[in-house]
């Protein structure tokens, strides 16, 4: 039991990370409102909305796949050393979060 090993868990997701899925799907709300206007010239409005919230209830569940998967892939398990001084560590969880650039 004594043996338990220490772990710091550390995420290295970055905006550049996400930029091109907020990027395509910025695209894809922009193409159903462009396809929305379109149809709202016509004689049927409510293909307009029915549109709209198709393109986005499909659009949704793909978008929340790629931010978590994306997400998971830059979730880090690093093994703390035993050997490690208590007082380093305990600088090291006090420091705020800083932005990488």
């Amino acid at each position: 039991m004594n043996n338990i090993q220490k772990y710091r868990v550390g995420c290295t997701l970055s905006f550049g990370d996400i930029y091109g899925q907020v990027v395509v799907w910025l695209i894809v709300i922009f193409l159903s409102l462009a396809s929305a206007l379109a149809l709202m010239g016509t004689s049927r409005p409510m293909y307009a909305l029915i549109t709209i919230g198709l393109i986005l209830v499909l659009s949704l569940p793909f978008l929340l796949f790629a931010f978590v998967t994306t997400l998971l892939n830059h979730i880090e398990f690093t093994e703390v050393s035993p050997t490690a001084s208590t007082s380093s560590n305990a600088a090291t969880s006090t420091r705020p979060a800083e932005a990488i650039l």
